[in-house]
């Protein structure tokens, strides 16, 4: 029989072969390994594994509740090699995780948004485009920020209007169809960019110094052009985020299909399958996200029963 430091290797390299990152719980069940190491114990039970998971006892109840879903899934894989395993019930640590509230982004804040980084003072010119492309592109197309950050020159085809997305998170790639405008908007950008660097670049959006983006600096620059139009309180932590572009971009299409009397239940796999969710269950969390989206369904629902009676 396998050890459990082998056998974790085993489990992380089929988990990663499925497409998983595993970024968080590669380091919990490595820190679990070790804990069963120092207690002298090659048998997983679901006491151990509670005594591993409420540490450190300052963690909060969701960082526990995190740590013992890793467990658990080690801990079936583990099952089948050694029977004596138990696997730690999933509500022993409950918590209930909520989701932020999206800020819906009107259209009149985007194109503010978008041309204060066409203003900006610093740097230079080009730098001001960039992140006038990269808050374009969010609103259009509903990637996440990061998918835009890490997407490469040769990922681009303008002369299609087709953005591949590869490897995103969870493993998964996927198409993204441009509209005309924006095809245009970025053959532009490229061109000059391109002429700037006197090369092809590897990152088709990227810092004046011809390198990739930074998580840290469009950030910075995000909350900055937020609060000098207003979107941001000066002192603020807390405001709109980038991620709320990509739920702007999921409700809108959702209330589209409404107002045209489509049956958006039928084409949530399709939006689900286009944002690169792993789960549909992510993409209906927007039908009771939104209000509108709560009352464009609702009465979708009378006009069924109205037509009934």
């Amino acid at each position: 029989m396998n050890s459990l430091r082998q056998a974790l290797k085993d489990y992380l390299a089929m988990r990663r072969s499925l497409g998983f990152k595993l970024e968080h719980a590669n380091g919990y069940l490595l820190s679990f390994v070790s804990f069963m190491e120092d207690q002298k114990a090659d048998v997983i039970t679901t006491k151990l594994a509670l005594a591993w998971a409420q540490l450190p006892t300052s963690a909060t109840t969701k960082t526990w509740a995190s740590r013992l879903s890793s467990l658990r899934g080690f801990a079936v894989y583990r099952m089948a090699e050694d029977p004596r395993t138990e696997v730690p019930p999933a509500n022993l640590l409950p918590v209930r995780c909520a989701r932020m509230k999206p800020y819906l982004y009107t259209e009149e804040e985007i194109i503010r948004l978008m041309n204060a980084a066409l203003e900006m003072p610093e740097a230079s010119v080009f730098t001001g485009r960039t992140f006038y492309c990269f808050f374009g592109l969010l609103a259009v197309t509903g990637m996440r920020p990061g998918e835009v950050i890490q997407m490469k020159n040769d990922d681009v085809d303008l002369s299609k209007g087709l953005i591949t997305l590869r490897e995103s998170k969870f493993g998964k790639s996927r198409l993204v169809p441009l509209h005309p405008s924006t095809t245009r908007a970025l053959a532009e950008y490229s061109e000059i960019r391109d002429k700037l660097l006197n090369r092809r670049s590897t990152y088709f959006l990227i810092s004046n110094r011809g390198t990739k983006l930074s998580g840290g600096r469009v950030r910075y620059t995000f909350y900055a052009l937020s609060r000098q139009i207003g979107l941001r309180g000066m002192t603020a932590k807390n405001g709109p985020r980038l991620q709320d572009f990509r739920h702007r971009f999921a409700i809108e299409t959702l209330s589209d299909f409404y107002r045209a009397g489509e049956d958006a239940e039928h084409w949530l796999p399709v939006l689900s399958t286009y944002l690169g969710h792993v789960n549909i269950t992510n993409t209906y969390w927007y039908l009771n996200a939104c209000p509108e989206l709560m009352e464009q369904a609702l009465s979708r629902l009378e006009r069924r029963w109205e037509e009934k009676i």
